[in-house]
């Protein structure tokens, strides 16, 4: 995720502040273009952040972009005419994922970096770039226990091809590792990720990302560990990082062949878990430092060399990481270039800077426009969306409705998403879990449990028209156009009786039905099938 840092929004009108940053990021490098692509659009807007230009527009119903511009009460998900593509374990279908049973699929998931899978530790005597939680059989079933049914999984080229040789070569222990993590999410329940993960371009001068060899021009000091929030702030706009990014997306030849081995590399990962069931897809690269067109010609060719490789997983792709701060990305003209796309935006907004006022004062309008741009920018694609990154401060200013209201939108146009972060004992030490170094203790931070917990459709027997939970009512409700081909049931989460009810009550089409709860998954399986519109309601006794 783009780094996070102590708020420096107060003061000078933000208009200004955002004209000078962008003038002295133009001066410095030609790469900070890429930057603040987003921010110059702002500016040539002349509006604030979350308003997209004013073609960012697509050709649909006047009730859906009346919808997606706070013009309706909520969002009513368009009807799909068209048949599910041949992915597996999971499919596309208009702007959903669906499984082979037919049923649209919904994921709510959790990032986790991993020790000796996030790989930020040196063998040269330098210090690691932060301490990396460990992960193991409990965490696996706890995520599963708390709601979450996939695991995106950052893993890093630096990892997986440390050296510089032709034939490439790729380390298998490093890949085991992987293979194990993959192995406790399938045994948990747990579908994965898998996330081709950068921050700062490498762990030599940034975070993590690329090895040592690919860093183009060679780096000028070698940075370690550990670092804080503030730091990686500073390390993201040094030179050397943005030269790295400027060389890796540019047109010269250093960059095409840093590209081509990316890709390679990528294509072996997919090769070793194409016949895994338990994963899903491939994130392509995390959070790109580079403008649209750079983004769209690096998707089609990692996404073609990992499409040779594996042909049944999903390919998901990221806008430019200016989005993150502008909370927009261009709309594209044309559909994405590959079957079985997923757009994979970050919504971060207010998270990662902003005024003790605005966060005092948001309202759920405030958050809601960067997810109508999302559906705009997905629909524009022809693609479902997954949002992979999205997160708060587990101790910031008004937690509680900030992550219920995030939640609540992401329920309102049917998107998939996973929260930043599991665990972290560094940085922002955001997360579920504080962290005792004293005794090396996790412990779980019950507000924050508390507050991402929610009913919510795991899979949907039929097609959604729209669903809601409503927390203080404890009450969730989903209506859906049923299928007379899908004979398997809906499947809902529920939390546990301490974040949710002791009992409930399930009906169908207003009819009184038995669905136990399973308290090791909390899934609660609900029979309301066949062709028809159906409407299904879960309340607290």
């Amino acid at each position: 995720m783009i780094g996070r840092s102590r708020n420096h929004c107060d003061g000078p009108n933000s208009a200004q502040v955002l004209r000078s940053s962008l003038l002295l990021l133009v001066m410095k490098s030609p790469i900070r273009f890429a930057l603040t692509g987003g921010l110059f659009a702002l500016l040539r807007c002349g509006a604030p952040p979350n308003v997209p230009p004013t073609d960012a527009r697509a050709d649909v119903a006047v009730e859906q972009d009346a919808a997606l511009d706070g013009g309706a009460p909520r969002y009513v998900m368009p009807a799909c005419a068209q048949s599910a593509g041949p992915f597996a374990p999971l499919s596309t279908r208009c702007q959903h994922l669906v499984d082979a049973q037919g049923r649209v699929v919904i994921l709510r998931g959790v990032n986790a970096r991993i020790d000796g899978v996030f790989d930020v530790t040196f063998d040269d005597g330098r210090m690691p770039v932060q301490p990396i939680p460990t992960f193991d059989a409990t965490d696996a079933a706890r995520m599963r226990q708390l709601g979450f049914n996939f695991l995106r999984l950052p893993i890093n080229w630096s990892g997986v091809e440390p050296r510089n040789t032709m034939p490439p070569t790729f380390s298998d222990e490093y890949l085991s590792r992987v293979r194990a993590v993959v192995d406790l999410a399938r045994r948990a329940g747990l579908l994965v990720v898998i996330d081709f993960h950068q921050d700062a371009f490498s762990k030599e001068i940034g975070e993590d990302g690329a090895p040592l060899w690919a860093i183009k021009p060679a780096p000028e000091m070698l940075l370690q560990g550990p670092i804080t929030a503030d730091e990686l702030t500073r390390r993201r706009t040094s030179a050397q990082v943005l030269r790295a990014f400027e060389t890796f997306f540019g047109r010269e030849a250093e960059g095409v062949v840093l590209r081509t081995r990316f890709a390679q590399m990528t294509a072996e990962v997919a090769r070793r878990f194409r016949d895994d069931d338990a994963v899903i897809g491939y994130e392509l690269f995390n959070e790109p430092i580079a403008d649209e067109a750079q983004c769209l010609a690096l998707h089609a060719e990692v996404g073609a060399a990992i499409r040779a490789a594996d042909p049944r997983k999903l390919l998901l792709f990221e806008p430019p990481a200016t989005r993150n701060i502008v909370d927009f990305a261009a709309v594209s003209s044309a559909p994405f270039p590959l079957a079985g796309g997923v757009y994979a935006p970050h919504i971060y907004t207010l998270a990662l800077s902003a005024t003790e006022t605005a966060r005092r004062t948001f309202t759920r309008q405030t958050l809601r426009l960067s997810h109508a741009n999302a559906a705009r920018e997905a629909r524009a694609w022809a693609t479902p969306t997954i949002i992979t990154e999205w997160g708060y401060d587990p101790n910031g200013i008004r937690m509680e409705d900030y992550v219920d209201l995030q939640s609540d939108l992401h329920d309102e146009f049917g998107a998939s998403a996973a929260i930043w972060l599991w665990k972290e004992r560094s940085q922002g030490a955001w997360g579920l879990f504080d962290y005792d170094a004293s005794s090396g203790r996790w412990s779980e931070r019950p507000a924050f449990r508390r507050a991402i917990a929610r009913v919510y459709p795991e899979a949907i027997a039929g097609w959604p028209r729209s669903w809601r939970f409503d927390r203080a009512a404890r009450r969730f409700e989903l209506e859906y156009e049923g299928s007379a081909t899908v004979s398997a049931p809906t499947v809902l989460f529920v939390p546990a009786a301490e974040d949710f009810a002791g009992s409930f009550s399930v009906r169908c089409d207003g009819a009184l039905v038995q669905s136990p709860r399973d308290a090791q998954t909390g899934r609660v399986e609900v029979r309301c099938n066949g062709a028809g519109v159906h409407r299904v309601e879960l309340v607290a006794n």
